[in-house]
């Protein structure tokens, strides 16, 4: 089954051309597309290098920095277009293990959507402030109270879907543009009916660059939600 890693950037100098190594290394079978949003680093001409020396590299530029939501739309039409059967969702900054990729793919023969979780049994979180963990907690909790998802990690960003899963999805109407995304889809998955499956997986913060997380981003995960989950939770009226 074609697999392909899409990886937004934005910044990410210090850290693709290390991540794609590892990928390489562990995932020898899987394309990499990396979506760049216009990075004024060179993070995109670090991308061209790679894939003119190898072509299980592949490189969308993006004209300006438009958000995580909108990166990976556009990488998975890429993907749809060539026929990959697997879409992998990874951080470019090293905090998503692509050593851990084979537990997540291995899950995905009997799953439309896995989460590489950090708050499942064996899932852990390393050398993140005490804030960031409040954050992320917080933020979890209050969309699978809010929206009655069956996860326990709404916002990871380590994830498999499957074709079929995507097609199903109408990704034109994902509005969500940060993190919230995540969330987004996967509220979507489950009203479906689809299978969620999360898998455990060890997030590293980062070593090198800078976090993209706003508070633009938390504001716009809070007020999607609570739209999202007042939408659920009130009766429509006829």
């Amino acid at each position: 089954m074609r697999t392909l890693v899409v990886v937004p950037t934005y910044q990410e100098a210090e850290n693709l051309e290390l991540l794609v190594t590892r990928l390489q290394a562990s995932r020898p079978d899987a394309d990499v597309l990396v979506v760049d949003d216009a990075s004024p680093d060179g993070t995109g001409e670090i991308a061209d290098r790679l894939a003119a020396a190898d072509d299980r590299v592949h490189v969308i530029h993006r004209t300006r920095k438009d958000g995580l939501g909108a990166a990976y739309r556009a990488g998975f039409a890429w993907g749809l277009e060539r026929d990959y059967e697997f879409f992998v969702e990874m951080d470019a900054d090293g905090s998503h293990q692509p050593e851990e990729l084979a537990g997540l793919l291995a899950a995905a023969d009997g799953a439309d959507l896995v989460i590489g979780s950090r708050r499942v049994d064996g899932g852990s979180v390393l050398n993140w402030p005490w804030y960031r963990r409040l954050i992320s907690r917080a933020g979890t909790t209050y969309a699978r109270v809010l929206l009655g998802l069956p996860v326990h990690d709404a916002t990871a960003g380590y994830r498999v879907l499957r074709r079929s899963t995507l097609e199903q999805l109408d990704l034109d109407h994902v509005a969500s543009e940060g993190y919230c995304f995540q969330i987004d889809v996967t509220r979507r998955v489950h009203a479906l009916g689809l299978s969620i499956v999360e898998v455990p997986v060890t997030f590293v913060e980062r070593e090198r660059g800078h976090s993209k997380m706003s508070g633009a981003i938390v504001r716009e995960a809070l007020w999607r939600v609570t739209f999202w989950g007042l939408a659920r939770l009130v009766p429509r009226r006829r």
